[in-house]
């Protein structure tokens, strides 16, 4: 038994790698249900702890790329563009990850009526915001990784 709930915690890891990148996906919260899956071993502190974690983190994920958009002059439309562009760019993998949300925040701050410069601008500040915001989230679940890992079997 143990071994299986240690493949389902390894499998949990991946997904939360995954959510790191995938805006639909709640990498930090799957990582953390990793730990899970190794209560016994892992204790309550670290639980508590990891739980503190995955709320600030998902609070910062939000919170971000909004903040770096608005830093950056970019409208709402761009930051929609943002978003938009982030999960087509999912079905690009690898260069659509990165561009997805560029190409989206600059396109959605051109149907806002602003010129190509302001939306280059716009554009950068929102890929600014979501790469930092998949730092932190990637950052958590290495963090979470350690403890999963490094932890006695």
């Amino acid at each position: 038994m143990d071994y299986v709930l240690f493949g389902i915690g390894v499998v949990l890891l991946a997904a939360g790698i995954v959510g790191c990148v995938v805006p639909v996906v709640p990498g930090p919260l799957l990582a953390y249900c990793s730990l899970l899956t190794r209560y016994s071993v892992v204790g309550s502190t670290k639980l508590a702890v990891g739980a503190i974690i995955v709320v600030a983190v998902t609070v910062v994920d939000y919170l971000l790329p909004a903040v770096f958009a608005k830093r950056f002059k970019c409208t709402g439309w761009g930051v929609f563009g943002c978003s938009v562009g982030t999960i087509v760019g999912i079905f690009y993998v690898p260069l659509g990850i990165i561009l997805g949300p560029f190409i989206g925040a600059v396109l959605g701050e051109i149907v806002a009526g602003r010129n190509l410069g302001a939306a280059m601008k716009g554009g950068f500040g929102a890929l600014v915001g979501f790469a930092l915001s998949s730092g932190v989230k990637l950052a958590s679940v290495a963090l979470f990784a350690w403890w999963f890992f490094t932890l006695p079997k």
